[in-house]
């Protein structure tokens, strides 16, 4: 349990618990931009190579200071079967898996000289467990973690959302749980520019991870639209998301509602163009997308 008025997660710094820091090194450092092929058009990622030696305090300052969705740091792995390590966190907390993270991560250790055990396919270590990641040509693709919660939401989560998106109830055509660890829930309403139209009320959406998802008309280039609205702190989109577009992608393919294969667009309302690009291969579902690097050098931590 977290002490009273420090939310659950948070992490506080050495200096702060009484503890001193570890000597600062100068570490290899990498921006990129994940789900495009265009920079500044996707979702950015910090990451910190050779990260072995840092804390936990000073994981969590550094991805404070940076103020990105996620930071991430590349470790060397304890379990034999993976390739490398990697620890990601927000500003706020630590999380066991995200999924652009995981893109973005698994480019970095290659562009850094990374080598995999198998040819093709890259075995990442995250506190979710093993994660398998393939490559298909410059492309990236992870596949999608088993979800640990599904059904249909409650009449009253339901209500909230209404509520919270100014909604009338039979706009929402399918709703689900869509939980693989952050905590999704997620709504399909009628079309693309539906879900491109909700404005949302912030504090009337507090304590929830909602995804938005609806189809695009046919012949278009994309066959989805997807939003990630977070109701945590006062509220905020993230620009693309692979760990809600895993879940989502699981839930309608399962269902018959999208095609095994199709491309989901995200980013829009905050003047992105992020690209997801997704593949069920038996039962595994695929979540792919380009990584685009943007800045790399060294930090000092």
């Amino acid at each position: 349990m977290s002490p009273p008025g420090r939310p659950k997660g948070e992490f506080r710094s050495a200096q702060h618990e009484g503890k001193p820091m570890s000597s600062p090194q100068l570490r290899r450092y990498t921006q990129l931009d994940v789900f495009t092929t265009q920079a500044l058009l996707g979702n950015p990622l910090a990451v910190v190579h050779d990260a072995d030696g840092l804390s936990d305090a000073q994981m969590a300052a550094f991805a404070r200071w940076t103020q990105l969705s996620e930071t991430t740091f590349l470790l060397q792995p304890t379990d034999p079967a993976a390739d490398y390590r990697v620890r990601i966190f927000t500003p706020q907390r630590e999380l066991p898996f995200a999924g652009h993270p995981t893109l973005g991560s698994c480019r970095a250790w290659l562009a850094g000289g990374g080598l995999a055990r198998k040819p093709g396919e890259v075995v990442q270590q995250c506190a979710a467990g093993l994660i398998r990641i393939r490559r298909d040509g410059a492309r990236l693709a992870f596949a999608a973690p088993p979800c640990i919660r599904t059904g249909p939401l409650a009449a009253e989560v339901l209500q909230q959302i209404c509520t919270a998106l100014s909604l009338p109830a039979e706009a929402i055509l399918d709703h689900q749980w869509v939980d693989n660890g952050p905590g999704w829930c997620a709504v399909r309403l009628a079309s693309a520019d539906a879900v491109r139209a909700v404005q949302v009320d912030w504090r009337a959406l507090a304590g929830l991870k909602l995804g938005l998802v609806g189809a695009h008309p046919e012949g278009a280039e994309a066959q989805w639209e997807v939003r990630a609205l977070i109701g945590e702190g006062s509220g905020y989109e993230d620009p693309v998301t692979g760990s809600l577009n895993a879940s989502l992608a699981q839930w309608l393919i399962q269902q018959g509602t999208a095609q095994p294969r199709y491309v989901a667009a995200q980013g829009h309302c905050l003047q992105r163009a992020g690209r997801i690009h997704v593949q069920r291969e038996g039962d595994t579902v695929w979540i792919g997308g380009d990584v685009t690097a943007c800045i790399s050098g060294t930090v000092n931590l």
